[in-house]
């Protein structure tokens, strides 16, 4: 358990890089294992869209993304024994400009619950997404490509076999 609260003036970047080395921190471990953790935050300017507490903040947040390219930024922390490796992914988005009819079905849906931004682009609303510049999958939350570079960094063969 962590405090997932940005602290006073702390950017967007700093943030999720803040929350992802934490997560990976928590964790007890032994020296040969390997921790994996991330976190995914919506950014417009300076501000954080976390995840919303209710449809009200969902709302407002889909209203702020609407018709506007905002970033999606995913931080990865790979810990084994005291080492640690972090990256930081950094997705350009394009959300599409939005209707009331739009937003109301897609309040409806649910899908925006405990999604940063309130939004999941692997559902949905991904149809009011035209345009992005970046991962995909870091969007999603993971960002698959460099998750994997940092495993093997830190000494996890994804083929099958851990390498010492």
């Amino acid at each position: 358990e962590i405090d997932e609260t940005p602290r006073k003036g702390e950017l967007p970047r700093a943030y999720v890089v803040r929350m992802a080395r934490e997560k990976a921190l928590a964790l007890p471990a032994a020296p040969d294992e390997v921790i994996l953790s991330a976190d995914t935050t919506v950014a417009v300017g300076r501000r954080i869209l976390g995840k919303p507490a209710d449809t009200g903040e969902a709302a407002e947040f889909l209203w702020t993304l609407s018709g506007r390219r905002h970033h999606v930024l995913t931080a990865i922390a790979v810990r084994r024994g005291e080492r640690l490796w972090e990256r930081l992914v950094d997705t350009e988005v394009k959300v599409k400009a939005l209707s009331d009819a739009e937003v109301n079905a897609y309040l409806a849906s649910g899908e925006w619950q405990g999604k940063a931004g309130a939004y999941a682009i692997q559902g949905r609303f991904g149809a009011m997404i035209p345009w992005l510049k970046g991962s995909f999958t870091g969007v999603v939350g993971l960002p698959v490509a460099e998750t994997a570079h940092l495993l093997a960094a830190a000494g996890v063969d994804l083929h099958g076999a851990r390498v010492e």
